[in-house]
């Protein structure tokens, strides 16, 4: 795996074309491993733009914070 932190917000489209947001929380285990969870959120949204909205207004989000996929 890689040592490279993953950014905490991932915005991806679903196979019915909504775009939808997971959060993932990184944290290190006893031998300094990253192990990352991932959450999806439930909102669906019709452009990644309104879902980065989302989650600068809701989530905590902050410009550079964001994955795509």
């Amino acid at each position: 795996m890689s040592r490279i932190p993953v950014q905490p917000f991932l915005i991806a489209k679903d196979e019915n074309g909504d775009f939808r947001i997971t959060v993932r929380n990184t944290r290190l285990n006893s031998q300094s491993y990253p192990i990352v969870t991932s959450t999806l959120q439930s909102e669906k949204f019709p452009t990644a733009a309104a879902a980065r909205a989302h989650a600068k207004a809701h989530l905590g989000a902050e410009a550079g914070q964001f994955a795509s996929k």
